[in-house]
């Protein structure tokens, strides 16, 4: 006995292609966020790089400068999520796997003590898994080399000094977040 609102094969494909479609369209727009980041952690990088050569004691202070980021980014969401049309549940998967990024990262620098502050390459390693998803899930090639890149660069910081792992930092967001970012905004 077949049910009346039993879907077929078909349909249940048709489904999930506009869900995957939509979801991809909403992903695009978040070219922003690329840059927006990716600009901020270079000046914090090339900052603290910087201050570091000057001598300064407090050289981390600069990394401040990721508040109005926060703040942005939250405001820009909250703003988009209430414009949004549709949510898919690729939209809520990939919301989420950022802000667990997020709370990766605070977690991270609160705790910096632990492992004598050596953040770099393990935020580096950290910051491939959503990026690669991002770019897996939008099928956007520049995005999935960003996030490889960044495991690429994450093992360099690694093997590198801790004085100039900063500079290495700020070439790993400019291939992870600045070109994909540029690239995202042009296709949007």
């Amino acid at each position: 006995m077949k049910e009346e609102n039993a879907m077929t094969a078909q349909e249940s494909l048709d489904i999930i292609t506009r869900m995957i479609a939509e979801a991809k369209g909403n992903m695009m727009r978040n070219g922003f966020y690329f840059l927006l980041w990716g600009w901020v952690v270079i000046v914090a990088n090339l900052g603290m790089y910087v201050l570091q050569k000057m001598n300064y004691e407090y050289f981390y202070v600069v990394w401040v400068i990721t508040i109005p980021a926060w703040i942005i980014s939250m405001v820009r969401g909250y703003r988009q999520g209430k414009a949004q049309r549709k949510t898919t549940h690729l939209d809520t998967v990939s919301m989420w796997l950022w802000l667990t990024f997020g709370i990766t990262i605070f977690t991270l620098v609160a705790f910096g003590s632990k492992i004598n502050y050596q953040l770099n390459p393990v935020i580096l390693t950290i910051s491939s898994i959503p990026t690669f998803l991002s770019g897996i899930v939008i099928r956007f090639r520049p995005l999935v080399f960003g996030g490889m890149s960044f495991w690429v660069f994450g093992i360099i910081c690694f093997l590198t000094p801790h004085e100039t792992q900063p500079l290495i930092g700020a070439v790993a967001i400019l291939c992870g977040y600045i070109v994909p970012g540029y690239l995202l905004k042009m296709k949007e």
